[in-house]
């Protein structure tokens, strides 16, 4: 597109420095894009950047990373390294701006214009990056001058303070499960579960990374099998690796909907040791003392309180309606045509809604919707107007795309060449970078 700009102006704004407006630059560039990243810290990295260190990765390294860009692990500082390295390959960082949060991003002209700390710029269009978990959830309850510590699993950097410790875990998904897990691996006095309803996980006994299987579900995926035929599958095996378990009592109420719903890997040490966590179903109503009172009328003793209760996202540095307004990736997600493209403002796109919280390699998903959107900002329409209503899980992100955006995906040559990644690509391999 245009070359000689004035200072501020681009062909496209990037709001967000993690994994997915990082890998939105590269395919801004390949593309010939005057593009600008924008990131509100001193460093890329995004929610990794963020993280404590124990925290790591729902699926194997081979899984998240692609091509050669190497990774030397699950935990956070080897995820952290590789977003770096994608930076490094790709010779990005002239085109970042660190310490540059945005403020404001309004529609103006047909375009965008972005106020953010020490810049002011104008473009085309946006790509908000900014994901779906920069925003810690911690529920609004009483408290009555408490002396327990409580923490966020985004905010405990120091797991030993766990160490004989009476402790209270909060939430009945993937957060809370690594929080009690962590628990019994740092010898916590007592541990006590409080969660209002339960996600689906898959139990095993190995290390959570290396229990979901992305390359089996992109087999049937890339042969046709429906979701409804995919859902029946797992509901089935799941019931059985649950009995097997002997999790029965942790079988959530509705059956699994991988349309909508994530399938969470199972914690070893949580599965092994659940005899030693006292259960309850409800919620933390107040807290006094060192005493936390639950829903159900009983109450403990703790030292700690541990939120596994997620995150929540921020929107409101945008300009854009009741979009601007929403917190929850799969409200967004009901704005965006496509996917991708937002309904409420023009030229613009989201990344995060529909492929964040799915069965998904992150980097995959990502790279293949910044391709497609590069394309259509081109001038080769791919996206238009109407929301889908089911999460876009693995290969079927790219069936999706192949259909409407024929610059990356050729007729026909596209399926042979994804059908024989799906089947022939080593599971110790990473796929390629699309």
């Amino acid at each position: 597109m245009s070359s000689n700009k004035p200072d501020g102006q681009h062909d496209l704004i990037i709001v967000g420095g993690g994994i997915g407006g990082i890998i939105s630059l590269k395919y801004a560039q390949d593309a010939g894009l005057d593009a600008i990243l924008l990131e509100k810290g001193d460093a890329v990295g995004g929610l990794w950047r963020d993280l404590p260190a124990w925290q790591d990765l729902q699926i194997c390294k081979e899984d998240w990373t692609l091509g050669d860009l190497p990774i030397a692990g699950e935990d956070q500082a080897s995820v952290l390294a590789n977003i770096h390295e994608w930076v490094k390959r790709f010779e990005l960082a002239p085109s970042i701006r660190l310490g540059t949060r945005v403020n404001s991003a309004r529609p103006a002209n047909g375009g965008w214009v972005v106020s953010a700390d020490g810049y002011a710029g104008h473009s085309k269009f946006l790509v908000a990056a900014t994901g779906g978990h920069n925003r810690p959830v911690v529920p609004k309850i009483e408290r009555a001058h408490p002396t327990l510590t409580e923490y966020h699993s985004s905010a405990l950097r120091d797991p030993s303070e766990l160490t004989g410790k009476d402790v209270v875990v909060v939430g009945g998904g993937a957060s809370a499960y690594d929080l009690l897990d962590l628990c019994l691996e740092r010898g916590a006095h007592s541990v006590t579960w409080v969660y209002r309803s339960l996600k689906w996980m898959l139990p095993t006994l190995r290390r959570k990374y290396h229990a979901s299987n992305l390359r089996a579900l992109a087999r049937m995926q890339m042969l046709g099998t429906s979701v409804a035929t995919l859902n029946k599958r797992t509901h089935l095996d799941l019931r059985s690796r649950y009995k097997k378990a002997g999790l029965n009592d942790l079988t959530p109420d509705k059956p699994i909907d991988i349309g909508h719903q994530m399938l969470i890997p199972g914690r070893r040490t949580m599965i092994q040791n659940l005899e030693h966590i006292a259960r309850h179903c409800g919620e933390i109503e107040r807290i006094e003392g060192n005493t936390v009172e639950l829903s159900t009328g009983q109450s403990c003793r703790a030292d700690v309180v541990l939120w596994g209760t997620g995150y929540e996202t921020d929107m409101s540095y945008l300009e854009a309606g009741d979009l601007s307004r929403l917190t929850r990736l799969e409200a967004i997600g009901q704005r965006c045509g496509s996917y991708f493209l937002a309904l409420d403002a023009p030229n613009l796109f989201i990344l995060a809604p529909r492929v964040l919280e799915t069965i998904t390699s992150t980097p995959w998903a990502y790279a293949h919707a910044a391709r497609s959107i590069m394309s259509h900002i081109r001038g080769k329409p791919v996206f238009d107007s109407v929301p889908v209503q089911t999460n876009a899980n693995y290969f079927d992100l790219v069936r999706f795309l192949a259909k409407r955006d024929r610059v990356n995906y050729p007729y026909g040559w596209w399926y042979l060449k994804y059908l024989n990644l799906a089947f022939r690509q080593p599971g110790d391999r990473p796929m390629p970078i699309p």
